[in-house]
């Protein structure tokens, strides 16, 4: 079994509210806001490391984080330290996981070529990207695999779900005898 590292989670939020970034801006150091360039507010974390930006809608999007645990983690702490600055915050955030970024190795090399024939849903042109792109249907991800055996699954849910598509890929190429070890 591959070891899934999830390197980024993408989770948005809606406040249901108007917000005034301007005020927001006023009150924190670690922010960013440069309407003409950019209509969110950017709010930084130390812990978890992480971005969230804000929009006056009150919807926001939270980028950065390790888990889905840390995601949900650093939107409550966003709302937390907006209501300590005195930003009156009505309701609690509903919070949704987009997308979870992780990485895998299958353990040897891939034979790119052959794979690209046999694998249904893939994509490869190595002239303008060295990977191919495979788009899963159960779970709904893509992954990007590497002549190296390194991928990247991104589009999933959670961990589970990036831990089955590297699973069910792994069982793929494994079975077509795509997997081979360099001398």
């Amino acid at each position: 079994m591959g070891d899934v590292k999830i390197q980024n989670v993408v989770a948005t939020a809606s406040l249901d509210q108007m917000l005034d970034l301007i005020a927001i801006m006023k009150v924190f150091v670690n922010v960013e806001y440069r309407p003409k360039r950019f209509p969110g507010l950017v709010f930084r974390l130390k812990r978890p490391r992480t971005a969230t930006l804000i929009f006056k809608t009150g919807k926001m999007v939270c980028t950065g984080a390790r888990s889905v645990k840390q995601a949900r983690s650093a939107v409550r702490k966003v709302v937390r330290e907006l209501k300590k600055g005195g930003i009156i915050i009505m309701r609690r955030p509903e919070i949704v996981i987009q997308n979870v970024v992780a990485t895998s190795d299958m353990g040897g090399n891939l034979d790119l070529e052959r794979a690209a024939d046999i694998m249904e849903n893939t994509m490869y042109e190595p002239e303008q990207f060295p990977g191919i792109i495979y788009r899963m249907a159960e779970p709904k991800v893509v992954m990007l695999l590497f002549a190296s055996g390194k991928t990247v699954i991104t589009g999933a849910k959670s961990r589970k779900e990036a831990q089955e598509a590297d699973e069910s890929t792994r069982a793929v190429l494994r079975d077509k005898e795509l997997i081979y070890h360099a001398d």
